[in-house]
């Protein structure tokens, strides 16, 4: 991907919608809900603080992760549609 995050960003390739309810009834596409989780593809460099250092990022590239329903930006890169997000709006990572 020819696509680098700065400062606490983080690039996420989200996880597919679900194509069914947990009843079984299938889902059309503008029925489906937007994913809010996905893998992380690529992590900036921190949160810079006062004393100019850059603050570790929670999250590694090949985490899968959790994060706001609303949160982030979603752009196509390269054919491939991802998540542009901040550190803040990551809530846990899958284990």
């Amino acid at each position: 991907m020819n696509l680098k995050p700065i400062g606490d960003r983080i690039i996420v390739k989200q996880d597919e919608a679900e194509e069914t309810t947990a009843g079984g009834l299938v889902l059309a596409n503008s029925n489906k809900e937007k994913p809010t989780s996905g893998e992380v593809l690529a992590v900036g460099e921190g949160k810079v603080n006062d004393k100019g250092e850059h603050l570790p990022m929670p999250v590694k590239v090949g985490d899968h992760v959790l994060y706001a329903k609303y949160g982030g930006t979603e752009v196509e890169v390269e054919g491939e549609k991802v998540v542009i997000l901040r550190a803040d709006d990551i809530y846990a990572i899958k284990g």
